[in-house]
């Protein structure tokens, strides 16, 4: 049995676009193949989320399976936790304490974060169009994207080159400054960030030039990066450390590269499965024939029985899409379309009356048995 795709992403059914988002990004993240080789259960754990990503993130697909579930979006399948309050939620410690009462008595509420530690770079989102095939085989795509990064001159430090930043005076290089404030309770004691270095603990006194002593450029960069055969629309490639670089020794963000691919002028996709419609002629459909069929995998020709009636469905085995992450291929299903011909001359005419004549029903089965159904019809009216 399937998992329900709301508890694969770890997100209540009442869920937002935004919120299924990032639980799948999340889980793709932890368990992408490329992260984890040669892990079967990550890899399996991928597709779970990527299959549910992909059903949950469709206002169409999420419709049928809320009201008829696996069975709404016949198992389709794809690319690709829940997060919470950890611990106590506050009151955790003595420290917390102290906050709440600061945040009374001027403190500013809540324990801050040292505007000095590390901290991470930003995520980077992009999106790539692609192609039909390159989306069934695989491709490696040169991505070119903007992201910040340490200015070169000052190598991240924000001062001018051959200079460095200084200790800040006010608060000795912790960037916090104490206070002391008397209150009913007594005495207690506050940090705050403090204003002389913006909570840095350090002062630069020559900026370097090229960044204004911010440390940071924004540039433009290309990455390399590998979509892999059997990915699907709307599905989302985390490349880990290829965003933003972090401040203060912190880690880079992510790149997301989120995969669009373009129509095709003769399939259609279907999870695994490619659609294909094919002309024939009434003559090819009656008489049989071989016709040639193409497919991702190159022409072939195919058997088209004697009788074979319109949108009759036939299948290739192995012509399809790959799995994601796997060697199981998908079909190809080919529908024959009897094209009946226009414009006929005269003597086309004539040969088609004289075939008719030649003809009865019992070579016209459903002509027949529509037949005998409009008789019991018109004979039960009276």
């Amino acid at each position: 049995m399937k998992r329900d795709y709301y508890e694969s992403l770890g997100v209540s059914k009442t869920a937002s676009a935004d919120e299924i988002k990032k639980a799948y990004r999340k889980l793709a993240k932890q368990y992408h193949p490329d992260l984890n080789p040669n892990n079967k259960e990550a890899e399996e754990k991928f597709k779970e989320v990527s299959e549910a990503y992909e059903v949950l993130s469709d206002d169409t697909k999420r419709r049928n399976y809320d009201q008829f579930g696996h069975e709404g979006v016949n198992g389709a399948g794809g690319f690709g936790g829940a997060g919470g309050f950890g611990g106590m939620g506050g009151f955790g410690g003595f420290e917390d304490l102290g906050d709440i009462f600061g945040s009374f008595f001027g403190g500013g509420g809540g324990r801050r974060r040292s505007s000095n530690a590390p901290q991470r770079g930003r995520d980077i989102e992009v999106d790539e169009v692609i192609s039909f095939e390159e989306a069934a085989f695989g491709v490696e795509k040169e991505i070119t994207y903007s992201r910040v990064e340490d200015c070169p001159d000052c190598k991240g430090s924000g001062a001018k080159p051959g200079t460095s930043p200084e200790t800040c005076s006010a608060c000795g290089g912790s960037g916090q400054v104490r206070r002391v404030q008397s209150t009913p309770f007594g005495q207690f004691q506050t940090n705050s960030p403090c204003n002389a270095c913006n909570g840095t603990g350090k002062v630069i006194k020559s900026p370097c030039s090229k960044c204004d002593g911010k440390g940071k450029v924004r540039r433009k960069i290309t990455k390399k990066v590998h979509i892999p055969a059997g990915i699907n629309e709307g599905q989302t490639i985390p490349v880990e450390g290829a965003g933003s670089v972090g401040f203060r020794g912190g880690a880079n963000g992510d790149l997301y590269v989120n995969v669009h691919i373009r129509p095709h002028q003769l399939f259609e996709r279907r999870g695994t499965s490619v659609l294909c419609n094919i002309p024939i002629t009434f003559v090819q459909a009656a008489l049989g024939a071989k016709v040639v069929v193409p497919t991702l995998h190159g022409n072939v020709e195919m058997t088209v029985p004697e009788g074979t009636q319109p949108n009759t469905t036939f299948t290739l085995k192995g012509k399809g899409i790959p799995e994601l992450y796997s060697k199981r291929m998908g079909d190809q299903y080919v529908t024959v379309v009897v094209e009946v011909p226009k414009n006929l001359t005269g003597e086309q005419k004539e040969i088609l009356e004289k075939f008719a004549e030649t003809t009865d029903d019992k070579q016209y089965n459903k002509k027949k048995k529509f037949g005998d159904k409009f008789k019991g019809f018109m004979g039960g009216d009276k």
